[in-house]
């Protein structure tokens, strides 16, 4: 069977969605999946976009959080539009790329996700992602230190070029082997293709 790839990105809307969802999606399927944080910034810098499409194109900001007060009704899950957006998911996205981070990586992105979308706290602040870490049971010092370490800051910079790689240009994306599929309405598109149906 083949491997679902869930990229997400800290500061992407629909991330947020489809990571309330994706697990439970997965476990109904019986398909097996990896979180994979990578970061947005690079990949539109490299189009010429130096903040959100969704500022950047008014109307279709205005479309995008109507369409997420109808997702997030839909899954149960918070909506607050963040009083600053995009926020910087830089820091959450070392913590999360950390290698020891494997058994406890898909709770804190949620919790980080709620922080961000649901409670308008700030996920660029040490301290709003160190509380983060801790309410998982986590030391946040040692964790928050690890994340900062030349090792980690590499690993996450090679995720985001290997979405670059595969051709990511946006979040969330579902990737099976090479096959994308981009967006949070395609994910059971993705966990079908994962079936071979």
């Amino acid at each position: 069977m083949r491997r679902l790839h869930f990229w997400f990105e800290f500061a992407s809307t629909f991330s947020y969605v489809a990571a309330s969802r994706v697990e439970r999606v997965a476990d109904a399927a019986g398909v097996t999946m990896e979180w994979k944080p990578f970061l947005l910034g690079p990949i539109f810098q490299a189009q010429g976009w130096n903040d959100s499409p969704f500022n950047l194109y008014p109307v279709k900001g205005r479309y995008m959080w109507r369409d997420m007060e109808r997702l997030c009704a839909a899954e149960g899950i918070g909506l607050r539009r963040p009083s600053q957006f995009p926020r910087s998911g830089l820091l959450a996205a070392r913590v999360a790329s950390l290698a020891e981070a494997v058994s406890w990586r898909a709770e804190f992105a949620r919790r980080i996700f709620a922080a961000n979308f649901a409670d308008d706290r700030d996920i660029s602040d040490p301290a709003v992602v160190g509380s983060v870490v801790e309410s998982l049971g986590l030391p946040a010092a040692r964790v928050l230190e690890s994340a900062q370490g030349r090792e980690n800051k590499e690993r996450l910079r090679h995720q985001t070029e290997e979405a670059v790689r595969l051709g990511i240009f946006g979040a969330p994306t579902f990737v099976v082997g090479e096959e994308l599929f981009w967006g949070n309405d395609r994910l059971e598109q993705a966990i079908a293709w994962c079936n071979g149906r």
